[in-house]
């Protein structure tokens, strides 16, 4: 059976392309057509993907899925804050967008399968935190505001729609942050900046995802059957301060208390901002068990968090000659 397939919030950079991949598997991965959702026309090229303008916040979408006939969802409209200024409205999308996207698959009995694009912030970040994170544990620190908390809210609506439409199909992909130039994402915004404030006494454990490995599990979430939660990200990690050495930029050591202020008054300083949830994961740092992925999934990372940090490294400064995989 050939899918119609609904992607929301394409005109992200990230939802666009992989909007325009599951248009390029069209039908010989059973890709009957793909219909891409946004409130704002993108700026990229959907290939063949059909744009319809219309917001997840209202009963439109509902309209769009029973006029396209959609029978699978890839839901990737639940994004950070960019800035301290955009709060309020990411959480209004992710949260009540997802609830209304949600209602409309309650009422839609078409629909076969839903894919999740959500993230490692689900696991909050605390100094209680494992050496790594599997898909059975919850936040140890709990999760009380900001990005993780819209995270965690979005992943139990979904849970509740699944108990609901039981026979519908749902994959939850916690992925770690995308790192690429283009790609927008909180950890991609702080490296761009030519200094790097950093909690002192603290060197974080970073995990990376590229975004070739990013389009394939999406893609085989869409044209396979992999029901389930699964965390998705590259094997190994970074610190902070390798990452910070690698792309040749100074280090601005400031005290753990009221990092968050003093670091967002650094990046200002060189017009520059910082995600207002970035402060914890800079301090206490998030890995990922990608066990499940690898032998439930059946998906095999083709890039390590240091290979995928050494590619983003020489598209942004290839000027610099050491990769990750020499001196650390």
């Amino acid at each position: 059976m050939s899918r119609v397939v609904l992607v929301t919030g394409v005109a992200n950079r990230f939802a666009s392309l992989v909007a325009r991949r599951l248009a390029e598997i069209g039908e010989a991965g059973g890709i009957a057509r793909v219909v891409g959702i946004d409130t704002v026309v993108p700026s990229g090229d959907l290939g063949g993907t059909k744009f319809v303008r219309a917001d997840i916040r209202t009963p439109v979408v509902g309209k769009v899925m029973a006029v396209e006939d959609v029978d699978t969802v890839v839901h990737l409209d639940v994004n950070p804050p960019r800035n301290r200024a955009g709060g309020g409205g990411a959480k209004e999308l992710n949260v009540i967008g997802t609830m209304q996207l949600l209602a409309a698959c309650q009422r839609a009995s078409r629909i076969e399968k839903f894919v999740l694009g959500s993230s490692a912030a689900v696991y909050g970040t605390s100094p209680r935190d494992p050496a790594m994170w599997s898909e059975s544990m919850s936040a140890r620190g709990g999760v009380r505001h900001g990005f993780p908390k819209d995270i965690v809210e979005v992943e139990s609506y979904v849970r509740g729609f699944a108990r609901r439409r039981p026979e519908v199909m749902i994959t939850t992909l916690r992925q770690a942050q995308v790192l690429e130039p283009g790609i927008g994402s909180p950890l991609s915004d702080y490296f761009s900046s030519p200094l790097l404030p950093a909690v002192m006494g603290f060197d974080p454990r970073l995990a990376f995802l590229h975004l070739d490995d990013a389009l394939a599990v999406i893609g085989e979430s869409v044209t396979e059957d992999r029901p389930g939660t699964f965390n998705v990200a590259g094997d190994g990690v970074v610190l902070l301060s390798q990452a910070a050495r690698r792309l040749g930029r100074p280090v601005i050591a400031l005290p753990p208390v009221g990092f968050a202020t003093a670091s967002r008054r650094v990046m200002s300083a060189v017009g520059t901002e910082i995600s207002p949830d970035l402060h914890r994961l800079l301090t206490y740092g998030r890995v990922l068990d990608v066990s499940a992925l690898k032998d439930i999934f059946g998906f095999e990372p083709t890039f390590t968090s240091a290979e995928t940090f050494d590619q983003y490294r020489m598209r942004v400064r290839p000027g610099i000659l050491a990769g990750l995989g020499g001196r650390s």
